[in-house]
């Protein structure tokens, strides 16, 4: 017997591609096969996405309001509008499922065009650009965080809280018992930026390290994400103040890395947000400034009010704010046990099988 399809369908960044790996093994797991369809950028993700076969569409992001740079989004989006017109018809999928970013419009409208049940799933306290365009025409819609959608009774009517999808090295990265710090004893630092690094983090950490008393800073081991091209200068500023470091431009093990880490230093991405919560670890959080949704500066509001996250803008994360934070702590890490706690209460670890279950009903399988 024919093993039922389901296209996932996901732009090519980490925040995407996580939760839509995530899924893909709760479907393997009902018996399902899994395609993904996404971009370019899905090569360096890192690591072998679960799926049976790869499909890149040709996509575009709409941002600029260049008449030329407009056009040119429009032909690519037309375009692979018409190929993913051409996968439906050949593959003949029994749903498709939609993550976010501008790679799955074109996937996901020849979805409802011709007919094939349609969720849609956003990782973020407030939904993205290119869901709120699919939202009135999908079937049903996933949320990460409850109450997303109140405020659009038509919406609402259609949505099911799920959580956000975390893969399975999550889930064993989540066995690993928060090992909470002693005022003499080593401190663990875990210091990324998302999927596509952050030079922020470079920016600052290391000298804000400097300023730290060389006693406490001596207890400092430091795990950091770090572009290509800052990375030469991340390793000699530590290598220079004497602090053991790892530096790399990603870390396929990084959620085992968070699990290993007394804090955590990073921006709010909604995997980023969902790992920490389901792993339960306590962080500094420094949202993308200037993001058009201020999404992650909403995702990490719901760490911070649940007591787990310390949250910070970029303008005020400098190397004398942090160095002061981590000269508290480093005195005094007894509230870090609290704050990994209250993180750990705010994960959904059942996010993928309860995503899951909601594309096996609106494909209308058995369960």
């Amino acid at each position: 017997m024919t093993q039922p399809l389901v296209l996932v369908c996901a732009g090519g960044t980490g925040g995407h591609l996580f939760p839509a790996e995530a899924l893909s093994v709760a479907l393997a797991a009902r018996g399902c096969t899994v395609d993904l369809v996404t971009d370019e950028r899905a090569e360096k993700y890192g690591r072998a996405f679960p799926a049976r076969a790869t499909h890149i569409v040709s996509s575009a992001t709409i941002g600029s309001k260049n008449p030329l740079d407009l056009a040119r989004a429009a032909w690519r989006l037309g375009g692979g509008y018409l190929s993913s017109r051409g996968l439906m018809r050949r593959l003949r999928p029994v749903a498709v499922v939609g993550f976010g970013g501008y790679p799955t419009l074109p996937p996901m409208f020849a979805a409802t065009q011709v007919g094939v049940p349609t969720i849609i799933h956003d990782q973020n306290a407030v939904m993205g650009r290119a869901n709120r365009q699919l939202s009135t025409r999908v079937t049903a819609i996933a949320t990460s965080f409850p109450g997303v959608l109140d405020g659009n009774p038509t919406l609402a009517a259609k949505a099911t809280f799920t959580g956000n999808p975390v893969r399975p090295m999550v889930i064993e990265a989540a066995a690993t018992p928060y090992d909470a710090p002693r005022a003499d004893g080593p401190f663990r630092l875990c210091v990324f930026g998302g999927s596509q690094g952050a030079r922020v983090m470079s920016e600052i950490v290391p000298p804000a390290l400097e300023q730290v008393d060389p006693a406490l800073r001596a207890r400092l081991t430091v795990v950091q994400q770090a572009r290509a091209e800052d990375r030469a200068a991340v390793e000699a500023a530590y290598s220079r103040l004497g602090v053991m470091a790892e530096v790399a431009p990603f870390f396929v093990d990084l959620p085992a890395r968070i699990a290993a880490a007394h804090l955590v230093i990073g921006r709010s991405g909604a995997s980023t947000v969902a790992e920490l919560s389901v792993i339960g670890r306590p962080s500094i959080l420094v949202p993308l400034p200037h993001a058009l949704d201020q999404d992650q500066l909403m995702n990490a509001a719901t760490l911070a009010s649940a007591g787990a996250a310390t949250v910070v803008k970029q303008a005020d994360f400098t190397p004398d704010w942090l160095a002061g934070e981590l000269t508290r702590l480093l005195a005094d890490p007894t509230p870090l046990a609290a704050a990994a706690a209250a993180a750990r209460a705010q994960g959904h670890a059942d996010a993928a099988d309860r995503l899951a279950d909601l594309v096996v009903k609106t494909a209308g399988l058995a369960a």
